[in-house]
């Protein structure tokens, strides 16, 4: 991760009816400055905000002209339709992972981001424990799976979703074992690649967070610890991270799975959640 300024970057603020208790203590936690009366598109002093509204904590850029809010939404918009008419086991990220007939596997995803990966591989049917070392980014996370929760309807898929607000290389060097069946990650790459930047979270995750400089460091400690295989989204047309090259590779229109195999799947056929 690219070491920046967050401090003087990022400030909090409460909108109507936001929790200013959770505002309080996420600025604290970070040493950011809590800020009163502010409209986004005319801030000059910091380029983004976390505001805390009705409906829980968004990053916003602020200035004219800025990308709307982000924030972890399990219920409604794209994910909810991607819940119902995504195409189930057909698409590409479950046949990465393996997940076919009798094959359920556990997935750690390394670099959990809004968690919208993980939820569709928890929508069908994988318990999937999420690591994700931006406290920025877990804030959202973590406040998106606890409204999901509230949810006739997703509040099942969630109870097989774990967050663990963790540098993800840190956490897979201390364990002991193998972590789950299959380590996904998704890694963000500072590159200049304008198809990098269509999604307006790239647009403020990217001078907040950094890019994933060692992504190279990360995909050999998911090696360490898959027992199975390492699936690596990227681009379609990016080049494979440096190192190991992968086993296979899945094609779709915009993105590729970039699959390392361990060893045969097969030995999960018929078990329980990982």
């Amino acid at each position: 991760m690219n070491p920046i300024d967050i401090k003087a970057s990022l400030a909090v603020t409460v909108s109507t009816s936001g929790d200013e208790v959770a505002a309080t203590g996420f600025a604290q936690r970070l040493g950011l400055e809590m800020l009163s009366d502010v409209t986004p598109t005319k801030e000059r002093r910091f380029p983004f905000l976390m505001i805390y509204g009705q409906d829980g904590p968004s990053l916003v850029e602020t200035g004219k002209g800025a990308p709307g809010p982000v924030n972890a939404d399990f219920v409604s918009g794209k994910v909810d339709h991607r819940r119902k008419f995504g195409g189930g086991k057909g698409q590409l990220i479950a046949k990465a992972v393996g997940l076919k007939s009798g094959i359920t596997p556990h997935v750690l995803d390394a670099t959990a981001g809004l968690g919208r990966d993980a939820f569709v591989l928890a929508s069908l049917g994988c318990q999937v424990t999420l690591l994700e070392r931006s406290p920025i980014v877990a804030e959202l996370l973590s406040t998106g799976l606890e409204q999901a929760r509230l949810s006739y309807d997703v509040a099942p898929i969630i109870s097989l979703m774990t967050m663990i607000n963790e540098d993800s290389i840190e956490w897979l060097s201390v364990q002991n074992e193998p972590v789950a069946d299959v380590v996904y990650l998704d890694p963000m790459f500072p590159d200049r690649d304008k198809s990098s930047l269509v999604k307006k979270e790239m647009r403020l995750f990217k001078p907040l967070v950094g890019g994933d400089l060692d992504a190279e460091a990360l995909l050999s400690a998911a090696l360490e610890k898959a027992r199975y295989r390492v699936v690596v989204k990227r681009p379609r047309k990016a080049p494979a991270i440096e190192g190991v090259k992968p086993t296979l590779k899945l094609e779709g229109k915009s993105s590729r799975y970039d699959i390392y195999t361990l060893k045969s799947m097969e030995g999960l056929r018929g078990s329980s959640l990982g």
